[in-house]
């Protein structure tokens, strides 16, 4: 199915190169920009290596440097507690709030938008962010089960937060001839 989703934008695509046509923001085809749920899955893992390799790097310089564990690997290693909620609220929230994708969107050529294809606010990245993610890791992940089956592709934190996750990059338009 997908394939043919593909294949009809790529048409799609073709036709508005050739006539000029402008799309509007609001009337955007969700269906054919969803983004794919092994994407989504990708884009999220890279977001949670970030921040895990900050702790990481913390912990380790903690132990490298902290000499007296009790105060100086203490003291390092609140650093870097404080940095690693530092880099995933800069991650996850500003930059979400921002340009409408974390790090691992970004790399992954994803972008979230609300469901009128307005950009992200501030209000809705905190609530999809520091609500529904928590929600959705209650239920033992399952709220990210929901983007595989929904037809839209939206999770339970774009459910929440009234979003949904679109590709970013246009299909490539390819010689049809």
């Amino acid at each position: 199915m997908s394939v043919q989703l593909e294949r009809e934008g790529r048409a799609a695509a073709a036709a508005r190169v050739r006539e000029g046509a402008r799309v509007q923001r609001g009337a955007l085809n969700f269906e054919r920009l969803r983004a794919p749920f092994s994407l989504r899955c990708g884009a999220l893992l890279i977001d949670y290596i970030v921040v895990v390799g900050v702790l990481a790097l913390a912990t380790l310089l903690a132990r490298v440097f902290g000499g007296d564990v009790r105060r100086g690997g203490s003291f390092i290693l609140f650093v870097g507690y404080l940095t690693t909620a530092g880099v995933a609220f800069v991650n996850f929230v500003l930059l979400a709030n921002l340009s409408g994708r974390t790090l691992g969107k970004w790399i992954a050529g994803l972008r979230i938008e609300r469901r009128d294809g307005e950009p992200l606010s501030v209000g809705r990245a905190l609530l999809r962010h520091l609500v529904g993610y928590p929600l959705t890791l209650l239920t033992l992940g399952l709220g990210f089960l929901f983007a595989a089956f929904d037809p839209q592709g939206r999770a339970l934190h774009d459910w929440l937060a009234g979003t949904v996750v679109v590709r970013s990059r246009q299909p490539r338009v390819t010689n049809l001839r």
